[in-house]
């Protein structure tokens, strides 16, 4: 049954319709009905979308069953007391929802809630969601625990803060504390009571009033004062005043999420797609876990490779002759059987963790594992002794030799200078010792048979003085000169000695930079001919459980995708319908 449309004064003026919904809402809701048509699971859904529409808004009144909301629709509509009978009944008889027009909107009397009827719960929830607006219709019994949770979840998840009404009725009962229940009420919205306006009514005190010939007209404006209609009236004029576009843009923003919400609902597998998602994923893992323990260990292995070559580099470095310049043949035996060693020890310990992935595999999946093939490592050691050191011909050597002779004949003639002023004493011997400790070969004249120094560059205890009366005083004597004399002329050697030191630990530096360079280049091969190895087994893994996974991993694919793709649509809806709080 439809009300009539009220004609009299106290009318609410219809609202001036604007248009269709902000372009914005249609645009992502074609988006959603692609996405939702991708897929049979799905497809079903788009018959609810919101579309283009700039019909009428609709209002609905939602709560439980007896709560008064066709009484109240009643009074909005003013019927006559005839109508009335017909429209209210207090069992759940409203089994969907019912369209009344009223001063341009459309007012909508949805099936009572909490009345144990499940159809009346469900068509209740879709004329929830086909609402601008909502008045939402509790009583002075006030609201127990399943009504205030659906209250509040109407006002936040389904987002009517802001375009709806609660209304209190039959406030006009017996022993009703009107400030009381408000309180309690306000409490019960919690975060909302300051948002949403709580309207106390009687619908029946009104329609009694109306209705009644026996009032007078003071009585009846008392009646109709105190029932609540006329604020209930104002409080919907405001929320309807913005227009159709105005108010319904929201509301479809809204049902957008829903809808994306029922389309992730969809996605929740069950029976066999479930046990082949989950198998499939289960084999995935256990694929996964193998690669990356073997990968693990592979990187561990070739470390260690990498740090014992550098250690033997350093080995055969300090193994290097300081006579010939060559690493002896027991140093450069000992240095390749620890290369050869690391390079056992890391086949070993690749193959025991390749066989323990394939063994962990097997117990899960049985024979159809494919065993790996055997792992060769191909990858040469480097050589201990490298090349051979550079001979005496070459131009540098050459060029050292001819330098050290010129310094050996002028040494020598200088030496003979000095050992005139020495013999003479005073401080020439000083000096002698002086210029003399300053320089290798100097030193080597002072440490003459040990009868000067301790060594090179370190005087006895008796210091410089002493020393130089020791030189003064063996100076004029001829065993001291030829004494001093040999080590002077034998220049070339120091100079020789000197050049040989040089090229010896050029070498060992060049020996172990080898090594170095070696143990990067076979740290890096070994990782990447493992990485080879185990990703050419893996995949005969995967061929051979794909039977077992084929269908799990389409499954799971398809729904990866379809929810990724739904929540990236839902976070744009969630920012047109702005924040709920």
């Amino acid at each position: 049954m439809k009300g009539t449309q009220m004609t009299d004064d106290d009318s609410v003026d219809a609202p001036k319709n604007d248009g269709g919904p902000d372009a914005p809402v249609l645009a992502l809701t074609a988006r959603v009905e692609e996405v939702l048509n991708a897929h049979s699971r799905t497809r079903g859904l788009t018959a609810s979308l919101p579309r283009a529409d700039t019909s009428p808004l609709r209002i609905a009144l939602t709560g439980p069953y007896s709560a008064g909301k066709s009484t109240l629709i009643a009074a909005l509509l003013r019927l006559p007391s005839a109508a009335v009978g017909e429209l209210v009944d207090a069992a759940p008889k409203t089994h969907e929802p019912t369209p009344y027009e009223w001063n341009g909107v459309t007012l909508v009397d949805l099936p009572g809630t909490l009345s144990g009827i499940d159809e009346h719960s469900d068509a209740a929830r879709r004329g929830v969601r086909g609402a601008d607006a909502l008045v939402i219709v509790t009583t002075s019994e006030l609201p127990g625990e399943a009504e205030t949770r659906a209250i509040l979840r109407t006002l936040d998840v389904d987002g009517f803060a802001d375009r709806s009404v609660v209304v209190v009725n039959k406030m006009n009962a017996e022993n009703s504390d009107r400030d009381v229940i408000l309180d309690e009420v306000r409490g019960r919205l919690g975060p909302f009571a300051d948002r949403v306006p709580i309207v106390p009514a009687d619908a029946r005190d009104y329609v009694d009033a109306v209705n009644d010939p026996a009032l007078s007209a003071a009585q009846r404006e008392s009646f109709v004062a105190e029932s609540g209609i006329d604020a209930l009236t104002a409080e919907l004029r405001r929320i309807i005043a913005p227009g159709v576009s105005g108010v319904r843009p929201k509301a479809q923003a809204f049902e957008l999420l829903r809808v994306l919400e029922d389309a992730e609902r969809q996605w929740v597998l069950n029976g066999e797609e479930l046990d082949a998602a989950a198998t499939a994923k289960k084999a995935e893992e256990s694929i996964s876990q193998a690669k990356e323990r073997v990968l693990s260990a592979l990187k561990r292995e070739s470390e260690v490779v990498a740090s014992r070559i550098t250690t033997a580099g350093d080995r055969a470095a300090a193994g290097v002759s300081e006579k010939d310049g060559i690493v002896p043949g027991h140093v450069a035996r000992a240095v390749q059987e620890e290369l050869d060693g690391a390079s056992t020890e890391f086949d070993a310990r690749f193959s025991t963790s390749v066989r323990t992935a394939f063994d962990a595999l097997v117990a899960e999946y049985g024979t159809a594992v494919p065993e790996p093939e055997s792992w060769v490592n191909g990858i040469e050691a480097p050589d201990p002794t490298i090349d051979a050191p550079p001979g005496d011909a070459s131009p540098l050597a050459q060029g050292a030799k001819e330098a050290a002779k010129k310094a050996a004949k002028a040494g020598a003639a200088k030496a003979h200078e000095w050992i005139g002023k020495v013999a003479d004493g005073g401080s020439a011997a000083s000096v002698v010792v002086e210029k003399l400790s300053k320089n290798r070969v100097g030193q080597k004249v002072l440490d003459a048979g040990g009868k000067v120094s301790n060594g090179v560059g370190k005087f006895k205890p008796w210091g410089k003085t002493k020393a130089a009366d020791k030189v003064a005083g063996a100076a004029g004597k001829v065993q001291w000169a030829l004494a001093i004399m040999g080590p002077l002329t034998d220049l070339t050697s120091v100079a020789q000695d000197q050049n040989r030191w040089m090229a010896v630990n050029k070498r060992r530096k060049r020996i172990r930079n080898h090594f170095d360079e070696e143990a990067r280049a076979q740290r890096t091969s070994l990782t990447a001919a493992g990485e080879r190895y185990l990703s050419e087994w893996i995949a005969e893994v995967e061929r051979s459980l794909s039977g077992l996974m084929e269908r799990g991993l389409k499954i799971k694919t398809e729904r990866e995708a379809a929810l990724a793709a739904i929540k990236g649509l839902r976070d744009e809806a969630g920012k047109l319908v702005g924040p709920t709080r």
